[in-house]
């Protein structure tokens, strides 16, 4: 048997020059008559200081005593986890101050208090306060409502308080003496301890009747079910596709000129006017009237000029594949010598924006040259209306300001060139998004098939609904299915177009929604998992088909009960009765478990 206490504080005077008087703790295993064997220790030093000095004594004969005196609050603050160690551990706490040290007992209550408090939250040892010392400027006040001494002393009542705050027991030693030690501390700390030891005795006395109660036969232990197989997700490559879009000039919609016509740089408006205002006015997403800002029409009146002859700038919701591009002719020499890799900045995402400078120094080689095209640059990133975000920003804040998101342009016929007929509905769309983001359309528009020729595209085997989702990841590479059977709609789709990653995040929206599903609602729910799991199997998502198994084998005392079991193959069958949990053994030894109780007439607490 044994008690710990724990000690905090310093009960000596901040400008005491006794440094040798004796500590409370060293005094009352010193005096004490029920105390034996004393042995001490100390701790490593923290800043010239022990941290804690720690006593071994005996205590009523044959009760081991263990006592961390730690004269310093540093603990707290240097070694919280050991702080907390002690204080878990603690059969009795006992704070100790100084009533004329103002200024400690000030710390003490703004920033130690609340960390004990913190720590006691996951223990019940009892707390005792000990105000230690006689007030200097006088005989010791016990008056709550006295305020002669609050200025230099800590009095009566805000010790109390402080008890209050801990739920404690408060103690003023007006001296270090025998009456003080041994009677008073003495007697409240010996009943704290005799109630540790009653507590321990009661517990260890339950704990043995329970376990007499079962000491013959030991239930079965349940082992944890076998470890489902991890599906990790696919990084997103929605940058990178659109920048090879640029690379492969597939579906091209625009040409940049210089001046001399001498060459041309390709790119594709819908890309080019979800990163700018400006594009979006010299294409006619946008009219000069709807511009917030004048200089922005200036901009692009005085930078670039298309062609006449040419049916744009229109909004017309689509023209046929055979068009030519649109001709612009690039007024600023110096800034069209850059397009070549303005266009891969911005196609890159619109957030690389060092290494855009990097290339356009080692291009230009001129400095002024340089500043000129940038800020070109951060003027066509521009948000009308606003002051110039982008001047003096940095490739994160970059990305956040101008990412060249096609959300605006989704399912709109604003610069559409193709339309899909899908259940009697129309959708329109645009090639250069499709052709990049899906290689089955890249193939589909690009190749001998029917529909690189054609703006009316049907779709099948797809539902309306079904098909917007897919075409939404398709622009914003992000998706929310509403619903399990939502997103396997939207799986079978991407494997019919070889999105994989689109797959991979409705595998990923399935596990997850079935895993947080409670067991009775995985009992009387109408989805059917044996139904996804053929699903899956079929459209060759081998991650979720695999999954699914393990769950249905991991729940199998829920799913051998519904009718669709029976429609698990044999092959599938086999595996789910072997990964079976709980296991065939473990209820077989859970029968006779219970077979031998009933015949002992004696009631099971476990089961």
């Amino acid at each position: 048997r044994s008690v710990n206490i724990v000690a905090f504080g310093n009960e000596r005077d901040g400008f005491s020059e006794d440094n040798q008087q004796p500590s409370l703790i060293w005094s009352y295993l010193g005096r004490s008559a029920l105390i034996s064997q004393i042995d001490s220790s100390l701790s490593a030093s923290h800043v010239g200081n022990p941290v804690f000095t720690e006593y071994q004594a005996c205590v009523f004969g044959n009760v081991r005593l263990v006592v961390h005196d730690c004269p310093v609050w540093d603990i707290f603050d240097s070694d919280w986890y050991t702080s907390c160690r002690l204080i878990g551990a603690a059969d009795i706490i006992v704070i100790k101050y100084s009533v004329n040290d103002k200024t400690s007992f000030q710390e003490l209550k703004d920033s130690y208090v609340p960390m004990v408090k913190k720590a006691l939250n996951h223990c019940s040892a009892p707390v005792i306060i000990s105000a230690i010392g006689a007030r200097k400027n006088g005989v010791p006040c016990t008056c709550p409502l006295c305020t002669s001494d609050r200025r230099s002393c800590v009095t009566t009542s805000e010790g109390v308080q402080l008890a209050k705050d801990l739920g404690a027991t408060y103690l003023e030693l007006h001296t270090l003496n025998d009456f003080y030690i041994q009677k008073y501390f003495g007697g409240v700390l010996e009943y704290f301890m005799i109630q540790s030891l009653n507590q321990k005795s009661s517990e260890k006395m339950k704990k043995r009747k329970k376990m007499q109660k079962c000491h013959r036969v030991q239930p079965p232990q349940l082992e944890q079910p076998e470890k489902m197989p991890i599906l990790k997700g696919e990084a997103s490559h929605y940058n990178a596709d659109l920048h090879n879009l640029l690379c492969c000039c597939q579906c091209a919609d625009v040409a940049f000129y210089p001046e001399d016509l001498s060459r041309a740089v390709e790119a594709h408006k819908i890309i080019l006017c979800s990163v700018s205002h400006l594009f979006m006015l010299l294409f006619g997403v946008r009219s000069p009237s709807d511009a917030h800002d004048a200089s922005v029409v200036q901009l692009a009146q005085s930078l670039f000029a298309v062609e006449p002859g040419d049916p744009f700038p229109s909004s017309s919701c689509g023209v046929p594949p055979c068009v030519p591009p649109v001709r612009v002719v690039v007024k600023d020499s110096v800034f069209c010598s850059c397009l070549p890799d303005i266009l891969h900045f911005i196609y890159s995402g619109a957030f690389q924006w060092e290494r855009l400078e990097e290339d356009i120094k080692k291009k230009l080689k001129d400095p002024d040259k340089t500043e000129h095209v940038l800020e070109k640059v951060k003027c066509i990133l521009k948000t009308p209306g606003k002051p110039n975000t982008v001047k003096d920003c940095k490739s994160h804040q970059i990305k956040r300001l101008c990412n060249t998101s096609l959300r605006l342009f989704f399912n709109t016929p604003v610069l559409a060139d193709v339309i899909f007929k899908i259940q009697g509905a129309t959708v329109p769309a645009h090639r250069a998004v499709l052709v990049a983001r899906c290689e089955v359309m890249a193939a589909m528009f690009n190749g001998n098939y029917l529909e690189a020729n054609s703006i009316l595209v049907p779709v099948y085997g797809v539902s309306k609904d079904t098909f917007l989702s897919f075409l939404e990841y398709l622009y914003t590479d992000s998706c929310c299915p509403a619903s399990i059977l939502q997103a396997m709609s939207l799986l079978i789709c991407a494997e019919m177009y070889q999105v994989m990653r689109l797959q991979h995040i409705c595998e990923l929206y399935i596990i997850t929604q079935l895993q947080s599903m409670p067991s009775r609602e995985l009992a009387s729910t109408s989805l059917s998992i044996v139904s996804l799991l053929k699903k899956a199997k079929f459209h060759n998502s081998d991650c979720l088909s695999t999954w699914l198994l393990h769950f249905i084998a991991t729940n199998y005392l829920i799913f051998s009960q519904k009718p669709e079991f029976q429609e698990l193959s044999v092959e599938e069958r086999n595996f789910v009765e072997m990964h079976r949990w709980p296991s065939n053994l473990y209820l077989k030894q859970l029968a006779d478990y219970r077979n031998y109780i009933h015949s002992q007439k004696c009631h099971c607490t476990v089961m």
